[in-house]
């Protein structure tokens, strides 16, 4: 029987989501990811403890989080509030004082009883529409045995549940979760070996062969690559990524060619973390379309670019 009582730490709840598998589904976003990804899109999702955030638009400049917190780790400044991230344990007794919200903490516990919960709200919807739940991240797989325990419970309830993961942990830990699955999303940032473990800290060879060890089980797959300047927009990869999709994932039924885009900044400076592709322009229309162009011309029919764009400027 699963624990319906155990806990799980999420950074983020979005219902009505369609970009995370078919239909209008949940995702949920959990805490904790292997990866270092300089290009990460959900910072807030690498570290597996609760951060405080604050939120300028949202603060009245009233003064109750500096005097509420024991740790005297936070100042209001002519910038707004200061965050001593030294010393802050993410208490969350500034967030419980703040009258505006401005102060919140990413990484609430949730039991698998209160999750699932919320997923099962919009069980109508899914139905109408083919959706159901997705497990993102951060890594799911940092919390496997939570994660396992609530894609049972809401799968008990005939939802559709899939599983959005990096594959750079071991097989063993992300096994459970693959087996519970009625859809994989992966990601496959590069083929380069080098570039690979340089970007992200794990090996390639654990990504491709959890990614063999996915498609072994049958269950449909959607292969992710996210396009970012100066790391993984090199053509050569996107084939080398479009050639092992077609010959070593059988199971994979679409490519996903994802451009890169800054919708993140924010987020990293919110966290008091510095972001390397800050100033980074947007890719056009043109580059995208022509990685496209070479996935399908290895075989990859079901390849498709999205995301946001520059306008085009002649030759793109």
């Amino acid at each position: 029987m699963m624990n319906r009582q155990l806990k799980g730490s999420l950074f983020n709840i979005q219902f009505n989501s369609t970009e995370d598998g078919p239909g209008i589904r949940t995702t949920l976003f959990m805490k904790g990811c292997p990866m270092r990804c300089p290009w990460c899109h959900n910072p807030e999702g690498i570290s597996r403890s609760p951060q405080l955030v604050w939120y300028e638009s949202r603060c009245i400049g009233d003064e109750k989080c500096v005097g509420k917190c024991p740790k005297g780790a936070l100042a209001l400044t002519e910038k707004g509030i200061v965050i001593d991230r030294k010393i802050c344990d993410a208490c969350g007794q500034c967030v419980d004082v703040c009258p505006s919200a401005a102060l919140e903490l990413l990484g609430k516990e949730y039991t698998v009883e209160e999750a699932a919960d919320l997923v099962l709200r919009d069980k109508v919807f899914y139905e109408k529409s083919g959706g159901g739940m997705t497990l993102s991240g951060g890594e799911p797989a940092m919390q496997n045995e939570f994660g396992a325990a609530l894609m049972q419970v809401v799968k008990s309830e005939g939802v559709h549940v899939a599983l959005d993961t990096c594959l750079g942990v071991g097989w063993k830990v992300l096994s459970p979760l693959v087996e519970l699955a009625d859809l994989v999303l992966l990601d496959i940032k590069t083929m380069d070996e080098s570039d690979h473990l340089r970007f992200t800290g794990i090996p390639l060879k654990w990504v491709l062969d959890n990614a063999r060890k996915v498609s072994e089980t049958k269950t449909p797959i959607w292969v992710r690559t996210p396009v970012i300047p100066g790391y993984t927009d090199k053509a050569d990869s996107i084939r080398q990524i479009a050639r092992f999709i077609r010959s070593e994932l059988p199971s994979a039924c679409r490519y996903d060619i994802l451009a890169f885009n800054k919708i993140c900044e924010p987020k990293y400076a919110r966290l008091g973390m510095s972001w390397t592709l800050a100033g980074t322009d947007l890719l056009t229309e043109a580059v995208m379309a022509r990685l496209e162009a070479e996935a399908k011309a290895e075989g990859v029919e079901f390849a498709r670019w999205s995301g946001m764009t520059n306008i085009d400027k002649g030759n793109g």
